[in-house]
């Protein structure tokens, strides 16, 4: 049994007498403050050089210079305006339009780069390729997290995801090896995904056994098998079972050649184009055709929708399925497009990371899509830090998708609801 609740709109008034929760202005004011005094009042004197792009591009545009204590003292006072704004809509007992904490989050995001390349050895930083290196890292967290929506939009908590992935790597690397063809392993990591997702659904949905519970064990199962075939067949054989080569990068015909965004959004392997394409398919699928009304249905009272003749647990069934292939290509991008070889654990908790911006996303094809390249961009800002030589710990960096993780499950970011039946068994009479 469920129960459903309107919330008020984004930006609109609240009910008399009832006011809007303070977490979104206080959230946004502390860390307003904390710009202020860390990014502005203690920032670096040294000067952040921002490269937009590479000086060999057609378009060259120039670098921006920005004073690290002067730029950080002018970003906070700007995060400082938007708080105020959020909370003069609270004391008129209106919500934080949903642009706002988005805008903010830009904004910090801006002014905590700054802070950090001001202060390092060698405060310069190419914008063009820290973003390249983002969108490449969050491709697989991208396929997890669709796998996730898919699921849990139809009442299936997919904990499995972090399987599915490594599963989808080590099919990959080997079909791919013993085919000679990276595009028949990209296939078979579908394959393996959807298998991984099948053993989810047949033992939640048929057997009813709790989903996290089985999500866990597949983690481990999938972990455990994959890593035993690693030491036993590939370690040994390394030429004939994990040698799998990469998938080619396809530059698109005059879109690759847009100034910035061109290199970066536009010459991807086909991998990162499906990414594209799934995203587009998901969230159209979900909220423009009729299939997508059942899924929804089905996720938020299945009981209504089984009244109106939707077959339930075959729709949990199906969606489940098409998930994990989603999550197996995923995987396959470790394999075929970040190194050309199996590693043992080699998705490194990625699918827990999928799972975070699926909750960051609010269950949203586009949402989770966006929270994936936010998280793409803390894993590739960790890495460039030990090269740019900043005082900070890369293990700092290393932390933000969690604790950004935290604020969205904490509500400290918006309203954040799952499916109303998600991780319920569905028992038809």
């Amino acid at each position: 049994m469920s129960a459903t609740s309107t919330a008020p709109m984004a930006g609109a008034t609240a009910l008399p007498g009832l006011r809007p929760s303070l977490k979104v202005p206080v959230s946004l004011g502390v860390l307003a403050l904390i710009a202020l005094i860390f990014f502005g009042l203690m920032g670096p004197d040294q000067t952040a050089e921002m490269k937009i792009s590479d000086p060999g591009d057609a378009f060259a545009v120039p670098a921006l210079m920005i004073p690290g204590q002067v730029g950080g003292i002018v970003l906070a006072i700007l995060l400082l305006a938007m708080a105020g704004y959020s909370i003069f809509l609270w004391t008129r007992g209106e919500r934080s339009p949903k642009w706002l904490p988005i805008a903010f989050a830009v904004v910090f995001v801006f002014a905590l780069l700054v802070w950090i390349v001001a202060g390092a050895r060698q405060p310069s930083i190419s914008l063009a390729g820290l973003v390249a290196g983002s969108v490449t890292l969050a491709v697989p967290l991208v396929f997890g997290s669709l796998s996730g929506v898919l699921c849990e939009r139809v009442g299936v908590v997919n904990i499995a995801i972090e399987g599915q992935l490594l599963g989808g790597a080590f099919t990959a690397a080997l079909v791919a090896t013993v085919t000679g063809s990276p595009y028949v392993g990209l296939i078979a990591a579908a394959a393996a995904g959807a298998v991984v997702s099948m053993v989810l659904a047949v033992f939640s949905i048929k057997y009813l056994v709790n989903q996290i519970i089985v999500g866990v064990v597949l983690n481990v199962l999938v972990s455990g098998l994959t890593g035993f075939l690693f030491g036993t067949v590939m370690v040994p054989n390394k030429e004939q079972f994990n040698t799998p080569g990469r998938l080619d990068i396809l530059p698109i015909p005059f879109l690759s050649d847009i100034p910035i965004i061109g290199p970066i959004l536009f010459e991807q392997s086909i991998a990162g184009y499906l990414m594209y394409v799934a995203v587009a398919i998901v969230w159209f699928g979900l909220f423009k055709t009729r299939w997508g009304l059942r899924v929804r249905a089905v996720g938020e009272h299945p009981q209504a929708a089984d009244t109106l003749g939707i077959n339930v647990n075959a729709t949990r069934f199906w969606n489940v399925t098409l998930g994990g292939a989603i999550a197996g290509i995923g995987g396959a991008v470790f394999t075929l497009v970040t190194i050309d070889s199996f590693t043992k654990e080699i998705s490194g908790g990625r699918g827990f990371i999928a799972l975070a911006a699926l909750i960051f996303g609010r269950w949203n094809p586009i949402g989770a899509f966006l929270a994936s390249l936010l998280f793409g961009f803390a894993y590739n800002l960790q890495s460039i830090l030990g090269i740019i030589g900043t005082p900070v710990p890369s293990q700092f960096m290393a932390m933000l998708p969690y604790l950004v993780t935290i604020f969205a499950v904490a509500g400290l970011v918006g309203r954040s609801r799952p499916p109303a039946a998600s991780g319920i068994p569905y028992v038809k009479g």
